[in-house]
């Protein structure tokens, strides 16, 4: 079984995050980067197949130079190799571009029986660009997906969302996106530290991957942001002391803001 596994560097969650000021883009270079934590859950049930059912672990990932460190640290849970797409025109990339050029290393991979990745980075949160990838590669797709079970030329999967739960069913290849919930991610060891160094990563740009198109036509963002200001602080809220009346007061502030 060959699987590939999608995986992003993203900023640290907990610093506080800044727009660059010559096109409103997040600036990387404020915050210290990271493998996004959903990833390295995707990239943990690739592992899990790996050692029960033999499977060979490809990791795909689109990024500056510095995106090799998330690389390397999949490389160090145990997978295999690795393909980084790492080219300076894709700075900015929205969903639709970033899921083509994902969708093309996939392609790049012989007989790729599973897709996996998680439901949503967290710089972006837009939620999308596994099932574009999907709808690119022409794979059923199965999204959201909290437990796991890959056997017999299919995947099933228990699939939860705002509206409830459901267990899905699709045959392979196919891709499936995870949740938080799906597993707990393993840290590498000191011998996979090491054996990552000499694992192979192959780095390509998108003249490899799209050889034939013409490059000023190669749109890497369909949106343009004008202008960003800073997010207002929060107001002071309005304290009311029960003196006995409070409940006058609030019935009074409520009527006011025009609540009730």
């Amino acid at each position: 079984m060959n699987i590939v596994v999608l995986v992003k560097q993203v900023p640290d969650t907990a610093a506080e995050r800044t727009l660059s000021e010559a096109d409103h883009t997040l600036d990387r270079g404020d915050t210290d980067p990271v493998l996004d934590e959903i990833n390295e859950r995707a990239a943990e049930e690739a592992l899990r197949l790996k050692e029960t059912a033999g499977a060979h672990v490809t990791v795909v990932s689109m990024g500056p130079d510095s995106a090799l460190e998330a690389i390397r640290k999949v490389l160090a849970m145990g997978a295999d190799r690795a393909i980084h797409v790492c080219d300076n025109r894709l700075h900015g990339a929205d969903v639709v571009t970033t899921a083509k050029v994902l969708a093309a290393a996939v392609r790049t991979v012989e007989e790729v029986d599973l897709v996996l990745a998680g439901d949503a980075t967290t710089d972006g949160r837009a939620s999308a660009v596994p099932a574009v990838v999907a709808d690119l590669l022409a794979l059923p797709q199965v999204t959201h997906v909290r437990k796991l079970e890959v056997g017999a030329g299919r995947v099933s999967a228990e699939r939860e969302t705002g509206n409830g739960e459901t267990t899905l069913d699709a045959p392979l290849p196919a891709l499936v996106s995870v949740t938080e919930k799906i597993n707990e991610p393993r840290y590498p060891s000191f011998k996979g530290i090491m054996a990552a160094k000499k694992k192979p990563v192959e780095t390509v740009g998108l003249d490899d991957l799209f050889p034939d198109a013409d490059n000023a036509a190669f749109l890497v963002t369909r949106t343009r942001v004008l202008e960003a200001v800073p997010r207002p602080p929060r107001a002071t809220g309005t304290r009311i002391t029960d003196d006995g009346s409070a409940g006058r007061q609030l019935a009074a502030y409520l009527i006011s803001q025009k609540l009730i």
